[in-house]
């Protein structure tokens, strides 16, 4: 059990890592050692399938409205392309621990990957729209086999230590959000299917460096159960962690999965807006956020982010075109520093094991992932256009709320980046 004292590095139960962004002079991107472009082989294959993999997520954004004239389907249908995928992916977080920690992480992320693959490939060939969805349900099992277990393999194998890794990992997430909407825009600008054909194509190619460039990863010495997740969530820290980002994702998943309809632009436009929006996630989920933490504090800085965010999506659902389109880009440097400081606290606010702990956190928030892209277009329907946007605020805001009410549990065990003073040093929340 960890504690932080205010204004004094916080301690570990294992090797302490240094703050990477807490010293100019000690860049992780430099190009010494420790960079973290210094990586094995292996290290980059699974960052780069990992990337190809947080693409599909947005892949299908430019394209929706292509995709429900191509099929004759309705927005709430073609909507549920996101609901099949993450509620799969919900359910198959209490799966892959007890998986990865029979098979070993080699064997499931190349499991992962091949369910892609056929899934994937099988989406391109749907004749309707109910194809297409359990066809995305089956992309979300693999998906969630492949993404749950990428992490551990990235910091057992990377060189530089686990800050450096986990700062890979984040950079991939970020890089696969801003290019799956436009890989979607430029394949889907002929055809819809095709983007689902050029995901199988690039995670084959992932398949095959992993299979070539991975050593099989130990086993963990105890096999995880299918209710280990569900246990942890009985810490409240980690419980609370888990609830306020379910609120928070329903507001992230409304901007994802229902304002490609809003705007009603061309792939190419859709693309191009949620690019940007990808490239600010990015930007702020790598460089930004850390720093914010290292002088706020990471709850004063969550808490402060989701009532921005709040504010956006309101704006987003009242203004006109063009302001819809600024704050939709914008939303993105919101979504980057909440998605940083929600990992920080799912990982390091209880005592679980990191895998075990990510997969009862992510069980619980990836199910408002599924329900934002499903509600959304229903609540138009039952109200008007802007609605949507106001229960996405609320939603937000009540992610907020949660987080200040549970303050301490959130922080009595969390190792949380204190707010820095002169020169003290802070410990990556990473670092268990």
């Amino acid at each position: 059990m960890r504690t932080t004292t205010p204004g004094k590095a916080a301690e570990t139960d294992s090797i302490p890592v240094d703050d990477p962004f807490g010293d100019p002079s000690d860049d992780p991107f430099d190009a010494g050692a420790g960079s973290i472009l210094r990586q094995p082989k292996a290290v980059w294959a699974t960052a780069g399938a990992s990337v190809v993999a947080f693409m599909g997520i947005g892949l299908v954004d430019p394209i929706l409205p292509s995709i429900a004239k191509g099929l004759d389907a309705t927005t709430s249908q073609v909507s549920l392309l996101f609901t099949s995928y993450f509620l799969i992916t919900a359910v198959a977080m209490l799966v892959t621990g007890f998986v990865s920690s029979r098979i070993g992480g080699k064997k499931t992320l190349l499991l992962g990957l091949a369910l892609v693959v056929v899934f994937a490939g099988l989406a391109g060939t749907s004749g309707s729209v109910g194809e297409l969805v359990g066809f995305r349900a089956g992309w979300g099992l693999g998906n969630a086999l492949f993404v749950s277990t990428a992490l551990a393999v990235i910091v057992g194998a990377a060189a530089g230590g686990s800050a450096a890794a986990i700062l890979l990992y984040e950079s991939a997430l970020g890089l696969g959000m801003a290019c799956g909407p436009l890989l979607g825009a430029l394949l889907g600008n002929a055809s819809w299917r095709y983007p689902f054909f050029g995901t199988a194509f690039l995670m084959a190619v992932g398949f095959l460096c992993i299979t070539a460039f991975l050593k099989e990863q130990p086993k963990p010495a105890k096999k995880t159960s299918l209710l280990d997740p569900i246990r942890a969530l009985g810490h409240g820290g980690l419980a609370s962690a888990a609830v306020s980002a379910f609120f928070y994702n329903y507001t992230f998943f409304t901007v994802l999965a229902f304002t490609p309809f809003v705007l009603n632009m061309t792939p190419y436009k859709s693309g191009a807006v949620f690019f940007c929006w990808g490239l600010l996630l990015a930007l702020f989920s790598v460089i930004v956020a850390p720093r914010m933490q290292a002088r706020f504090g990471s709850l004063k800085v969550l808490g402060g982010s989701l009532v921005l965010l709040a504010v956006d999506v309101l704006v987003l659902g009242y203004g006109s075109h063009t302001t819809a389109v600024v704050c939709t880009i914008l939303s993105g440097a919101f979504i980057g520093v909440n998605n940083t400081v929600y990992t920080e606290l799912a990982l390091g606010v209880s005592d679980a094991p990191r895998p075990v702990a990510s997969a009862g956190y992510n069980f619980v928030r990836w199910f408002a992932a599924a329900a934002a892209p499903y509600f959304a277009p229903k609540i138009e329907e039952w109200s008007d256009i802007h609605i949507p946007f106001v229960v996405a605020a609320v939603t937000a805001v009540i992610g907020a709320a949660v987080v200040f009410v549970r303050r301490d549990a959130l922080t009595h065990d969390a190792e949380e980046l204190e707010p820095r003073h002169g020169t003290e040093d802070s410990v990556s929340v990473f670092a268990n």
